[in-house]
């Protein structure tokens, strides 16, 4: 994940940007296709480091700056002048991170399906056994174990697929030019923006730069997927409690021990997700905050996004990856279960806890 919102591969996104652009427009005849080879070429070959160029476009305000000023210093003539037509600097940054976006969604969906699918079968296996239910920390009635985990599987299902839903939609093109209009196209903008979608693997759309609804979307769905595992994370470890001891995350040699305490077993994994659970809510209301922009591009809030985004996407990483490890591994002890339900004294009616288990798991399947 760090490598995704790597300078490198910001750099490497941004040239892609400048290269398909210049073929998209000599293929809609707006620059010569020679020039658009030129710059291909250029962009393909052409060695910068990310450090230094990264300086350069803290002190310039945007990447995209330098970057094509570096690039038009290897141009010469006409060829320089059609580098970057159309476009802003905006349109780099914003098309850089949508590529980001998708390139992060993609790898935080496998340790969603580890999870997802781990703790599918734990909820099938536990669907029958009674257990303490708790209300307010309290005991309350029985319950079927699995229907507990059930609702962690539906919690992270859930999260998993409003976050699809709003990449799909969020993580798009960014083409409108100076001021959104795409002037200078000669009414060619639309073939030219469908081109150069096409060839960044990104869906075509309407300039964005001013509607930032898509990214902040795209940052609460992260903070509630990052939600959804802490909530199976503040349960794992209730039930880990020494008093309590239904279940514990798996015994992985160096992991959950103590420096002073040689006893302990720590919910380490469980840490990690609550960890980023704090975390997230802040980085998110950041985003939110840079909605209401100004007029046709935003001073400081549009700007912000980048690293918010990139961090949400680490605390998911990290969440996601600790517990698909907690659910592939989980230790449940049934007689510890069994011992808390008598001490309770509540009987051992689960009601509809079996076909509760089962629908959910049918919902999300």
């Amino acid at each position: 994940m760090l490598a995704v919102f790597s300078d490198t591969a910001t750099l490497r996104y941004a040239l892609a940007f400048e290269a398909e652009l210049a073929r998209a427009e000599a293929a809609e005849g707006l620059i010569a296709p020679d020039a658009a080879e030129a710059i291909a070429a250029l962009c393909a070959t052409v060695t910068i480091d990310p450090a230094e160029l990264a300086e350069e476009a803290a002190l310039a305000g945007t990447l995209a700056i330098p970057l094509v000023a570096r690039l038009r210093a290897d141009l010469t003539g006409e060829v320089a002048k059609t580098l970057h037509k159309g476009a802003t600097s905006q349109d780099v940054a914003d098309t850089v991170l949508a590529c980001q976006i998708r390139a992060a969604s993609s790898l935080l969906d496998g340790d969603l399906v580890r999870v997802t699918t781990a703790l599918a079968a734990l909820a099938q296996r536990h669907a029958a056994t009674p257990a303490i239910g708790r209300t307010l920390l309290q005991d309350a009635l029985p319950i079927g174990f699995g229907l507990r985990i059930a609702h962690w599987r539906t919690g992270v299902a859930e999260a998993a697929t409003r976050l699809r839903r709003e990449v799909e939609a969020g993580a798009t093109l960014q083409f409108g030019g100076a001021a959104g209009s795409r002037a200078g196209l000669r009414g060619k903008s639309a073939a030219v923006s469908a081109r150069l979608a096409a060839a960044l693997d990104l869906p075509d759309a309407a300039p964005w730069h001013a509607r930032r609804g898509g990214i902040a979307g795209i940052a609460t769905a992260l903070a509630i997927v990052i939600g959804a595992f802490g909530k199976m994370a503040r349960d794992v470890s209730l039930l880990a409690q020494n008093g309590v001891g239904e279940a514990r995350e798996p015994a992985i040699p160096g992991r959950g021990g103590s420096s002073a305490m040689a006893h302990k077993r720590n919910p380490t994994g469980c840490q990690v997700a609550l960890s980023a659970a704090l975390r997230a809510p802040g980085l998110v209301a950041g985003v939110l905050a840079g909605l209401p922009a100004e007029q046709e591009r935003g001073l400081g809030g549009w700007q912000a996004e980048g690293p918010a985004l990139a961090e949400l996407f680490l605390l998911a990483a990290g969440a996601a990856d600790a517990m698909a490890t907690v659910s592939e591994g989980l230790e449940i002890d049934e007689a510890a279960i069994a011992r808390n339900l008598a001490a309770a004294g509540v009987g051992t009616d689960i009601g509809e806890s079996p076909a509760l288990t089962a629908a959910l798991l049918a919902q999300n399947d």
